[in-house]
């Protein structure tokens, strides 16, 4: 057997094997956005969100008014560029 036949079925016979080994072990790159910290496993003990404090009715009366007078200020200035 010439050496150039016995290499070529060595090298497919390698072929074969790193495509059985990667079958086995799963594909080496992974698809989409890699996690954020691979170490860390999100679970349900972890440390909760602090509460967000609700806004009392006078401090919710008092943002509208605010805003409104805001929108209504843009919207006085976009009329006067056109």
């Amino acid at each position: 057997m010439p050496t150039e036949q016995i290499v070529a079925l060595l090298v497919a016979e390698r072929d074969k094997l790193n495509k059985a080994i990667e079958a086995l072990q799963g594909p080496v790159r992974r698809r989409g956005r890699p996690p954020r910290n691979p170490g860390v496993i999100a679970t349900a003990t972890a440390t909760p969100r602090r509460a967000r404090k609700g806004m009392s009715k006078a401090a919710r009366k008092a943002q509208s008014e605010r805003m409104k007078k805001y929108w209504a200020a843009r919207r006085k200035q976009a009329k006067a560029k056109t």
